[in-house]
């Protein structure tokens, strides 16, 4: 089924980006919110000037395994994006990026100074004067830890020009805070798989759990499940969410607990009507004969029975998640700032969508759902033909 392959392959991509997380970020830092409003709303294939700027503080530096998922790493370095930069005895003078020059016809240049140490070192910050330039043509610096250290000035302009000043591309551009558009975007790609995910596990329990229950049993214990169900059922699927969120707190976690609590409902009729069917089967009479245990019966030869229709409604459930998910997110109920949420980043730059030059902004993020929920959808509709189960109708109505 190529459709399915073609879905099968987008879903890989997107899991790798998510597992991977900030190892291949552009931006690696948390939730990819490095901060840089000079440089905001800028267009897809921006491309500036960087200085690197050392943050008089010691970060931890981590590992590979560390920037998975919703790992990353703080930066040490400040990047300041600018024109153009010259050396003026021991400062760095940088003409600052303002996106004017060569707009404005009225553009005058912005010009700030930088002690070189302090580009290149993190210096205390318990002395009042962290470096002092001497006469001989060197500088004397103190380091976090304390420590003196005097170098020729010359050789610190060097290490600037090879180390600290950097050319850096923006390939989809950066949003209205100056955050690169593509590192969102990727980090966007966890906050979607991880609810879809976990909220289909949710479900699955639950799910299985009671429609097996009630499906075997019957009688009484159906009667009360079924009852149950029906309440659930009867509920809105989204109010009972957005109920559960004002209860349980906005956040993250709400969003895949409240989900998850909503979607098994569907999932446990079709797991009872599947159940009540094949409960009557020979191999199942000969399990009693035997003196199995019901529990063994249910887990060992009903459930198995049933799984290519739990994985086809349980892949459709991975798409209501996703949308669910971005829809909460979009009402400010979701995943919170600074986590990049799709949902979210659509709902802070809705008002560029009448701006023809701006409107990806609020595009991209639609596309990425879009592109997502279409490939759980030709993933699920191909393990339907390969399983050759009923159609959804078909199931609840048994």
């Amino acid at each position: 089924n190529k459709p399915a392959m073609v879905g099968l392959v987008i879903i890989v991509f997107s899991a790798l980006i998510s597992i991977l997380g900030a190892n291949i970020r552009p931006d690696s830092t948390p939730d990819a919110n490095d901060i840089n409003s000079s440089i905001a709303r800028q267009n897809p294939g921006f491309t500036v000037k960087m200085l690197y700027y050392r943050i008089d503080k010691e970060v931890e530096s981590k590992n590979f395994f560390q920037k998975l998922f919703f790992g990353g790493e703080e930066r040490v370095y400040k990047h300041i994006p600018f024109y153009s930069y010259k050396f003026e005895g021991a400062d760095v003078v940088l003409e600052e990026f303002t996106g004017r020059k060569g707009v404005s016809k009225n553009y005058e240049p912005q010009y700030k100074k930088y002690n070189i140490a302090e580009v290149l070192y993190p210096l205390s910050i318990e002395k009042e004067d962290k470096y002092k330039v001497n006469l001989n043509g060197t500088i004397t610096y103190w380091l976090l830890d304390g420590t003196e250290e005097t170098k020729n000035v010359q050789d610190l302009r060097d290490e600037i020009r090879n180390n600290n000043v950097k050319t850096e591309t923006f390939y989809l551009g950066t949003d209205k805070q100056g955050r690169d558009m593509l590192s969102r975007l990727m980090a966007g790609t966890i906050i979607s798989l991880s609810v879809g995910l976990i909220s289909v596990s949710i479900s699955l329990i639950i799910g299985l759990l009671l429609g097996a229950i009630a499906g075997y049993y019957r009688g009484w214990v159906d009667d009360i499940i079924m009852w149950f169900i029906n309440m659930v059922w009867s509920i809105p699927g989204l109010l009972l969410i957005i109920s559960l969120t004002l209860f349980l707190g906005k956040g993250f976690t709400t969003v895949f607990i409240a989900v998850g609590l909503v979607m098994w409902v569907d999932l446990a009729r079709m797991v009872r009507g599947q159940v009540l069917s094949i409960r009557e089967k020979e191999y199942i009479e000969a399990g009693k004969a035997l003196g199995f245990s019901n529990g063994r019966i249910i887990w060992r030869h009903v459930l198995p029975n049933i799984m290519g229709p739990v994985i086809v409604i349980s892949a459709s459930n991975f798409v209501s998640a996703i949308l669910l998910e971005a829809g909460l997110s979009y009402l400010g109920i979701g995943a919170q700032i600074p986590m990049a949420s799709w949902g979210a980043m659509i709902e802070q730059h809705q008002s560029y969508i009448t701006n023809m030059d701006k409107a990806y902004l609020a595009i991209l993020p639609g596309l990425f759902i879009i592109v997502l929920v279409f490939a759980f959808m030709l993933l699920g509709n191909g393990l339907r033909d390969a399983l050759d189960v009923k159609s959804t109708e078909e199931i609840s109505g048994s």
